[in-house]
């Protein structure tokens, strides 16, 4: 064979390797003239180093499609942890959302606004308005991005979880008058993922209409375990079905698991993976969560 010819080859089996497991990323900003109160700080630039993000003054979602030929229409918008200080985006962020690729899914990171950065402006409900911010964009796009509108949940890790709650439990509707058709979209959770979360957004009542639920950590971090323990208990005067996983070790910030030496944090996305299949979010010819 000619040289030339076998070196394309091999590239071009290579590309469509890649194709078929996860699509080139792009980000899109929350907000085009940037976040709203704090438009002149939109170019000022992240900060990013080893595993973290931070100075993140633009927020956005980073937009990973999965291959034409997997993609069966759910989505997850991802929120990952970092104590409002700092964003574990690669671990919690990028790893993610490559899992979900493989599953067929869309997957959306997002860099939010940090609280409790060193001299930051920014409070907690900025991060909330980010969160659901994300989910009117990912809603407002979902033709775009062949979405199926009854299966886009979220997913975060710990105080991403707390976001993900305040999502999940606050007000979701759009504003029907809103200059901003992106405003107009409802920040509506239809499945709810929760890893080793924090205890902010925790509702003293969950309603009967909550979305479907996912919820693991380990039962040696003490904090994620009972907010865990507490969501289960308000999931089940609701009515409304949740599952737990709480295992023995593993503390805090194990992320997807692939860098633990224990065997059940290691093999904990394959329970995710079970759950979204046993919830029809996975199959788009079977009724999504809490659809009759």
């Amino acid at each position: 064979m000619n040289p030339k010819r076998f070196v394309f080859l091999a590239v071009s089996v290579f590309a469509g390797m890649w194709a078929l497991y996860a699509g080139e990323p792009q980000i899109v900003p929350l907000w085009p003239n940037g976040a709203p109160g704090f438009e002149n700080r939109r170019n000022e630039p992240e900060l990013a180093k080893a595993y973290w993000v931070r100075h993140v003054n633009n927020p956005s979602l980073t937009v990973f499609l999965p291959s034409k030929k997997r993609a069966n229409g759910a989505a997850v918008v991802i929120v990952p942890g970092g104590g409002h200080r700092e964003l574990v985006f690669d671990a919690e962020g990028v790893d993610p959302a490559r899992y979900f690729n493989r599953l067929g899914v869309a997957a959306f990171a997002l860099k939010y606004r940090l609280a409790r950065e060193t001299n930051s402006p920014y409070t907690i409900d900025n991060a909330r308005e980010d969160a659901q911010r994300a989910m009117r964009l990912v809603r407002s796009h979902a033709k775009e991005w062949g979405l199926d509108l009854s299966r886009i949940g979220m997913m975060g890790f710990s105080v991403g979880g707390e976001l993900t709650s305040m999502v999940a439990f606050g007000p979701t509707d759009g504003n029907t008058n809103a200059a901003d058709p992106i405003n107009r979209a409802s920040c509506r959770t239809d499945f709810l993922i929760e890893i080793y979360p924090g205890p902010l957004g925790v509702p003293e009542v969950v309603p009967t209409n909550a979305p479907p639920a996912f919820f693991l950590g380990a039962n040696d971090d003490v904090e994620p375990a009972r907010t865990i323990t507490d969501m289960l208990e308000k999931y089940r005067k609701a009515g409304v079905p949740a599952e737990v996983h709480l295992f023995a070790k593993g503390s805090h910030a194990f992320n997807m698991g692939y860098r633990s030496k224990l065997l059940t944090i290691k093999g904990w996305p394959q329970r995710l993976t079970d759950w979204m299949t046993d919830n029809n979010i996975l199959n788009p010819s079977m009724p999504a969560p809490g659809v009759k």
